[in-house]
């Protein structure tokens, strides 16, 4: 990578870019509404990776933006958005606690990291609780779904249950044996993991699979041939990584596909400087990174593309924080949110 000459990363149009999202989606992402909660993880973990957060998040900002995040709080879990309950879809705008709407499982996970990145103390959060509703979410097969009785079950609930119970430093709350039998039957022919047993293998299941073991202190057996389908998704022109066999490039998988192969301490099989250049190539002009180049940059893209690039080292002169891969945020963020949550008191101040 020494004499890689990318072009210039426009951190501060990506961080404006985010900055905006936070207060307001554009009509062009108003699909993302239902995952507003996501959506803030998103652009704050952007200006997180940036080295943003300290001088671009005011102290007023940080306060309403954890103000925000709290206001989705149910007993036991955070909820997608204020839409949940009929309420407003704008950031800011505060709710009153739901009786009936149940705690989502992917968005709990993103909302206790995006309120590490805003370096919140997590004196609202029930521990005890937030235990129950990720044991209630496991299935009788042993996989997890977004909320108790969903029935959706599928990798991406089980990488959050399993990253949630780091953060706890509890696995007392889920049947782990169960949930590593869900996740061994997910595992297909080619190496890689389908979202659900007997699907096709896909880059962000993979990186779920891989990552909830690891969490677990655990490896993966026949890890070689995962690594092969793994390398094999960049096996394309272009150099960015593709989520499935014989599909296109998408930023986005850039970071699912190399941040497995970072946890089987085998990215360096990857052509990092053909993936920095695809994602360079995915920049918006007026900030923000897209699935791929000319579209529409988004929060999701622009996250994912910008922590890829942190873990293929790309060129220092972007700037970029040191990433934990497994549970997906800068390490100084992970560090606080594990020294918080698993502290946190059993019962909630308010």
């Amino acid at each position: 990578m020494d004499d890689l000459r990318l072009p210039t990363f426009n951190s501060a149009g990506h961080v404006a870019h985010c900055v905006r999202c936070l207060d307001g989606l554009p009509a062009s992402l108003v699909e993302m509404d239902a995952s507003r909660m996501a959506i803030a993880f998103y652009c704050l973990g952007t200006l997180d990776l940036t080295g943003s957060a300290e001088h671009r998040i005011s102290p007023t900002d940080r306060e309403s933006w954890k103000e925000w995040i709290w206001d989705q709080y149910v007993e036991g879990g955070f909820l997608p958005g204020p839409f949940v309950r009929g309420g407003s879809s704008g950031l800011h705008t505060a709710q009153q606690p739901s009786r009936v709407a149940a705690p989502h499982l992917i968005m709990t996970y993103c909302a206790l990291l995006a309120l590490a990145v805003l370096r919140d103390d997590y004196s609202l959060l029930d521990r005890a609780a937030l235990a129950r509703t990720v044991g209630g979410c496991q299935d009788p097969d042993g996989g997890f779904a977004t909320n108790p009785g969903a029935g959706d079950a599928d990798l991406r609930m089980t990488y959050c249950a399993f990253a949630i119970c780091a953060l706890l430093a509890d696995w007392s709350c889920i049947d782990l044996p169960r949930a590593l039998s869900y996740i061994q039957r997910c595992r297909t022919y080619e190496g890689g993991y389908g979202q659900t047993p007997q699907g096709e293998s896909l880059g962000g299941p993979t990186y779920c699979a891989l990552a909830a073991l690891y969490l677990a202190r655990l490896q993966p057996a026949e890890w070689r041939a995962t690594v092969r389908w793994l390398v094999h998704t960049q096996a394309q022109a272009g150099g960015g990584l593709a989520g499935r066999t014989n599909k296109l490039a998408d930023a986005c998988y850039g970071f699912w596909c190399s941040a497995a192969l970072a946890i089987l301490g085998a990215v360096d099989l990857l052509d990092a400087r053909a993936l920095c250049g695809f994602l360079a190539q995915c920049q918006y002009k007026f900030g923000g990174i897209s699935k791929a180049p000319g579209e529409n940059p988004d929060p999701y893209h622009t996250y994912l593309s910008i922590a890829a690039a942190t873990i293929v080292s790309a060129d220092p002169a972007w700037g970029l924080q040191p990433l934990d891969p497994l549970l997906n945020a800068s390490h100084d963020t992970v560090r606080w949110a594990k020294e918080r949550v698993s502290v946190a008191p059993r019962e909630p101040k308010r």
